[in-house]
């Protein structure tokens, strides 16, 4: 879309990338972000503390240029972009947005085993983040929100994005309804553009200790390749390596389907807050006596918390199964659906047949580097 506007926009004839370059740029991205994440841990928190203050100052000033031209907030008919004839269903894709912006608090929580005194220094993070991510996000929705100029202009085909990107359309109007020139709208994107980066390199670098993790409990398929850490740089590279690669194979359909991003999106958030939800419900049903508290503990708001925590987990995971544009076609189709279902069925189809004779949870060591057996 930056390349687009920059081009003289889809009036002008601007380029606009085909489906091949398009998928050339994503896996450039990840494999960017694969190199990035095999730096020591040093460089990798260089990076953290880049994207944190470039997320929390990027410029969420289009409504100060639009101020003139709108003065009340208008209702919006949500039924525009998604193609329904009811707007029953369009409110709870809409609410989805609040999954994106929290996704922060996951790397804070994947990274605590790196960090000192994890078990304060995490949960302050984590909540540090939930904080930080909501007022700056509420500031920038609030800005898109006060510069719409024309809500039908914004979906049409003919606009300067090509009806591509409702959020492109709305930053170009802005500028160029004060400065009559796109400069500004091209800048502020490429802004938006880093805060993407940072936000995909955080992603590799969680869903990498993920794998390490569960590698370390011996619990995937050629554990001891993915638990692998470099003696140099302390990172576990095979696992980085190996979330690269699963991304650069959900991005494939890119060539023959329109809802890609929906897509991968969908699966990778279902599986992200889907694993929340069981030591979550395990605390639900834990009896209070068996339960030790940490130094971070909510005490009688625990439970409460937890209700509500694992009712929204819930709500999100099946919400995101769901069809985003009708009427359904081949093009439009959200496949994550598909690829939930068999992942879950090899996952249950490889536990009947052989993991549940050797797998017993996690793998405890810490007593045993302690000389307790």
């Amino acid at each position: 879309m930056i390349i687009l506007i920059a081009t003289r926009n889809n009036k002008g004839g601007g380029y606009s990338a085909s489906k091949g370059v398009f998928l050339c740029m994503y896996l450039g991205l990840i494999i960017i972000w694969g190199v990035l994440n095999t730096f020591a841990l040093q460089v990798i928190a260089i990076l953290n503390i880049i994207s944190i203050w470039w997320q929390s100052l990027a410029p969420d000033r289009p409504n100060y240029l639009q101020r003139e031209h709108f003065s009340r907030v208008q209702t919006i008919d949500l039924s525009i972009s998604s193609g329904l004839k009811t707007n029953n269903i369009s409110p709870s894709n809409i609410v989805l947005l609040s999954n994106y912006c929290l996704y922060g608090y996951d790397a804070a929580a994947y990274l605590t085993e790196e960090t000192k005194g994890a078990d304060r220094t995490g949960p302050i993070a984590i909540l540090s983040s939930i904080g930080i991510v909501s007022l700056v996000s509420w500031a920038y929705y609030l800005a898109l929100t006060f510069s719409i100029r024309d809500l039908d202009y914004l979906y049409s085909a003919d606009n300067e994005t090509a009806g591509v990107s409702v959020p492109a359309q709305i930053i170009y109007d802005a500028f160029h309804g004060r400065y009559q020139n796109s400069t500004g709208a091209v800048v502020f994107l490429c802004f938006i553009w880093g805060s993407f980066f940072f936000c995909g390199l955080s992603v590799v670098t969680s869903a990498a200790r993920v794998v390490y993790a569960i590698s370390r409990d011996k619990c995937i398929p050629f554990s001891p390749n993915w638990r692998k850490v470099n003696r140099r740089n302390k990172v576990p590279t095979n696992a980085v390596w190996l979330c690269a690669t699963i991304g650069m194979l959900l991005g494939l359909p890119i060539l023959k389907l329109e809802a890609v991003f929906t897509a991968i999106v969908s699966v990778s958030t279902i599986g992200w807050v889907g694993g929340y939800a069981v030591p979550i419900f395990a605390r639900l049903v834990m009896a209070e006596e068996n339960f030790k508290p940490g130094p971070f503990y909510l005490g009688r708001a625990s439970r409460p918390v937890c209700f509500v925590a694992f009712f929204w987990i819930c709500y999100t995971c099946s919400v995101f199964l769901l069809p985003v544009t009708y009427p359904l076609r081949w093009k439009n189709f959200n496949y994550a659906p598909v690829a939930v279902g068999v992942a879950l069925a090899l996952v249950m189809f490889w536990w009947a047949v052989d993991a549940r004779k050797w797998f017993k949870g996690p793998v405890r060591n810490i007593d045993e580097q302690n000389g307790n057996k």
